[in-house]
């Protein structure tokens, strides 16, 4: 029978089961929809989707580098206890390892790969786990990259996960330098890598407030535009990697630093992932939590 995009929709409605759970267990029962349910339940899906409404902030980003290809990648999971688990983490190791051999373009085609070292898809391996720690978890989001034999990956990871960073360095082979600009990009967070990649409204609105704030101070106009040009200078040098004084020799830039390993080497791209970036925290009332679990009882 062929399942169709309602038909998982329904099933998803009544279990709360992840939509890829949803199709297989369709196919499993031929369509038959009040089966289906038996089918997640039997198999603990629908339980672990009771979760799914539960906030997953916490958890870890990591890097993973096979070659000259690499990818970057979050999982969130509701504590930090849970992500110091050895089983979450492993979970975290083998999804990037098969995500680096199957290269899928989003998190759906993610979820569907075979986890590395098992016969189940991730999604699959992933609902297992959230039955079996009893969290709500989330994959959340990755990326892919390719570089050449001329150039190096550079891959830091701060505080065992809380911030994952990527940096890849043209026609240099000195891994090091990479891994101490990656770290850098950890510590800094540069918006930028160069003066040319800032948008021309992301300027203009930077110039307006140092004008104001100029203005502020009581300065004649022919001063303020002086103040403001210098205050530019600084602008760039925070938010520009190659701008920035190096986190571990502040007496050069990153430029310098790499113009030290050759002419030829630069910064072809870097990529941050800081884990919770971009997801809101519930705020959790302990009074109002324990009055809504004696309602229920």
């Amino acid at each position: 029978m062929a399942i169709t995009a309602s038909m998982v929709k329904e099933l998803r409605e009544k279990t709360g089961a992840g939509m890829m759970d949803c199709k297989k267990a369709l196919q499993e029962t031929d369509g038959d929809i009040e089966k289906a349910v038996d089918f997640l339940r039997e198999k603990g899906l629908s339980k672990a989707a009771k979760k799914a409404d539960r906030v997953a902030a916490e958890g870890l980003t990591s890097v993973e580098v096979d070659g000259n290809r690499a990818v970057l990648l979050e999982v969130n999971c509701e504590t930090d206890f849970v992500a110091k688990n050895e089983d979450f983490q492993q979970f975290i190791k083998n999804s990037a390892k098969s995500i680096l051999k199957t290269k899928p373009s989003t998190v759906e085609e993610a979820l569907e790969q075979k986890l590395e070292g098992s016969e189940e898809t991730i999604s699959e391996a992933l609902t297992a786990l959230i039955a079996k720690i009893g969290e709500n978890m989330n994959f959340r989001r990755f990326e892919v990259f390719e570089k050449t034999d001329a150039d190096v990956f550079g891959a830091y990871v701060h505080m065992g996960g809380s911030i994952s960073v990527l940096s890849i360095i043209k026609n240099s082979t000195n891994e090091n330098l990479a891994k101490d600009i990656a770290m850098h990009i950890a510590a800094i967070n540069p918006r930028f890598i160069s003066r040319d990649q800032v948008s021309q409204d992301v300027i203009e609105q930077e110039k307006e407030v140092l004008t104001q704030q100029a203005k502020n101070e009581g300065k004649p106009d022919n001063i303020v535009e002086k103040m403001v040009e210098g205050r530019m200078k600084k602008f760039y040098s925070e938010v520009c990697l190659l701008e920035q004084p190096f986190v571990k020799d502040p007496d050069m830039t990153v430029t310098q630093l790499l113009e030290k390993e050759g002419k030829d080497v630069t910064l072809d791209s870097f990529h941050r992932y800081q884990l919770g970036e971009g997801i809101e925290k519930k705020e959790e009332n302990f009074a109002d939590e324990v009055m809504s679990q004696v309602k229920k009882s």
